[in-house]
């Protein structure tokens, strides 16, 4: 690659836009979820009842409904993942994930397409529109 002044101009811009993604309203909403998330102590509880059930039906899983209690390991997994997925400090933490997760998105789409058309997107979100994925099947080796 040549570095040119436009180079150096372009990573200076791409500086000035990461400072001003961290400093948003946005970031820092979503590390005080995320700090909530890590220090509440009952969704600490909660997480910690979640993975128990899961190792313990993990442990069976393989022999599915020939293994004993596997309904019931499978029932209470489910259950223990309801209520970590209902508690407020939880949701509250994947609102501002996702919210924040949208931004990036969008931003290194558009600043994709500003340098090239041809560039491919990578979305972290599966449900991204406007990123297109592959390459409607001309990826092939010819």
């Amino acid at each position: 690659m040549i570095y040119t002044e436009e180079v150096f101009e372009l990573e200076d811009e791409i500086d000035k836009l990461c400072d001003t993604l961290i400093q948003s309203e946005l970031v820092k909403g979503f590390w005080e979820a995320k700090f909530q998330l890590k220090n509440n102590n009952e969704t600490r509880i909660k997480e910690k009842e979640f993975v128990f059930a899961k190792e313990s039906f993990e442990k069976i899983e393989a022999y599915g409904s020939y293994a004993p209690d596997y309904k019931e390991k499978r029932r209470a997994l489910r259950e223990k993942k309801r209520q970590l997925d209902l508690d407020e400090t939880v949701a509250s933490f994947k609102v501002k994930e996702r919210e924040l997760q949208d931004v990036l998105d969008t931003t290194v789409f558009d600043l994709a397409k500003s340098i090239s058309p041809n560039i491919k997107i990578e979305a972290g979100n599966p449900f991204f529109e406007f990123a297109q994925k592959g390459c409607s099947g001309n990826c092939h080796v010819g």
